[in-house]
């Protein structure tokens, strides 16, 4: 007999099915609740609610797991390209050499966006901030593929939607960096693997040769496959709610743009940086920092320390650790601000008050540290962070589609008046 829940509401019980999945956790089905007792469940947030299965990510916030299709993250970081991961993201298994190269090369046939695009790109302010750019243009794709709004679409359309969105993705966000400095956009070189071309087409310039320096090259790789997905957040459920209402793929990825776009989601690498800064302005005296961290009265709190789901350690951090270790390294770079993030740090990692709280440094920590070694502007970190949720974008969407999944419909517990009296204009 299956596993059963009971619920007593009142003088009537009822069995709820309890749904196991493949990592032995446990849901209680409450699909049917309102059918059955007229009662709803209230879950402000949906921090114990449970919207969708899925196959393709698993985390463990106690434990500090991560996997992507069942692969650790710390095999796929050491192991892979961020083009092999966004292959298993999308279709479920690691590529063959043979169907890497033809996804490669598929990707490379559509990294070129419609020139139109970009005559009207040229007419955002020079300051627009870079996630508006990016959700607006993302969203125009649709109006250049017409054919994608269709909802009943072969699965050959539905991939080739998918090859457009994620072949022009970075070349998008290396025009937003462009226009932040003022030069003109470069074009993709297919000749270029997927991560190249994009730090080909954010650097380069027309005047001259461009070199890849491997120790980047690979950086960035580590850096997107860690942001590659990470299960039902609030950008991810977005993307998955929007095309719950047949939506094309394009502007539910530019839902789950805007939804990165908030502070509380996308913005922690942006907001480190902006943490270092002030440390700087103050006279670069981390002591006295670390000093108000630790004071409960005080209202300051260090960004990129402890996360909201990882109860023990984030398992990214360990890895893009190292990464951030190498670039600095390789760049030799002499940055205040970066001294005083390797000063928080080693505070972090030594201090009881941190290690006893398990406030270590997270992945946005470091992302943040590369990006502005790299010398990113701070606004441009959350579009890098889109660039890298993108194949876990396209594959929630795609299993969403595939489910069969129904639109989706949050009910809420109204809390307003009742019923009252209309009042004629004249005598309010």
């Amino acid at each position: 007999m299956s596993e059963v829940a009971e619920l007593k509401l009142g003088d009537n019980t009822y069995q709820l099915p309890i749904i196991t999945g493949t990592e032995n956790e446990k849901a209680v089905d409450i699909a049917k609740l309102r059918d059955l007792s007229t009662f709803i469940t209230l879950d402000s947030g949906y921090k114990n609610t449970g919207a969708t299965k899925s196959a393709i990510t698993f985390l463990d916030g106690e434990e500090g797991i991560l996997r992507y299709r069942g692969y650790p993250i710390e095999e796929l970081a050491a192991k892979s390209s961020f083009i092999e991961v966004a292959y298993l993201l999308i279709y479920g298994e690691l590529p063959t050499q043979t169907q890497l190269t033809d996804f490669q090369f598929r990707v490379s046939r559509h990294t070129l966006v419609h020139e139109d695009m970009l005559k009207f790109f040229d007419g955002y302010p020079s300051k627009t901030h870079p996630m508006g750019q990016l959700a607006s243009l993302v969203c125009c794709l649709s109006a250049f593929y017409p054919e994608s709004l269709h909802p009943n679409q072969t699965p050959e359309e539905v991939e080739l939607n998918i090859i457009r969105m994620f072949a022009k993705m970075p070349t998008i966000v290396s025009w937003i960096y462009k226009k932040a400095i003022g030069h003109p956009v470069m074009y993709p070189k297919n000749k270029f693997d997927y991560v190249s071309n994009y730090l080909y087409m954010t650097f380069g310039h027309r005047t001259e040769e461009y070199d890849l320096d491997p120790v980047i090259v690979d950086a960035m790789n580590k850096l997107l496959i860690l942001h590659a997905d990470h299960e039902q957040n609030c950008s991810t459920s977005t993307v998955r709610i929007v095309g719950s209402s047949d939506c094309n793929l394009f502007a539910s990825i530019s839902a789950g743009v805007a939804a990165l776009w908030g502070p509380l989601h996308g913005g922690a690498n942006q907001a480190v940086i902006e943490m270092l800064e002030l440390i700087k302005k103050d006279g670069g005296d981390v002591d006295k920092w670390v000093a108000k961290a630790k004071d409960k009265n005080d209202s300051f709190r260090l960004m990129g320390f402890g996360h909201r789901v990882y109860k023990n350690f984030d398992p990214r951090a360990k890895i893009i650790k190292e990464a951030c270790d190498n670039v600095l390294n390789k760049l030799g770079i002499q940055d205040p601000v970066l001294d005083i993030a390797k000063k928080l740090e080693e505070v972090a990692l030594h201090d009881e008050y941190f290690i006893e709280r398990k406030l270590y440094p997270n992945v946005d920590f470091y992302s943040g540290i590369i990006y502005r070694a790299l010398g990113f502007p701070t606004d441009m970190f959350t579009v890098l962070f889109a660039l890298g949720r993108l194949p876990g974008w396209v594959a929630q969407w795609k299993e969403m589609r595939e489910n069969k999944e129904p639109i989706g419909r949050p009910r809420q517990v109204y809390v307003g008046s009742t019923t009252r009296e209309y009042i004629p204009l004249e005598k309010r």
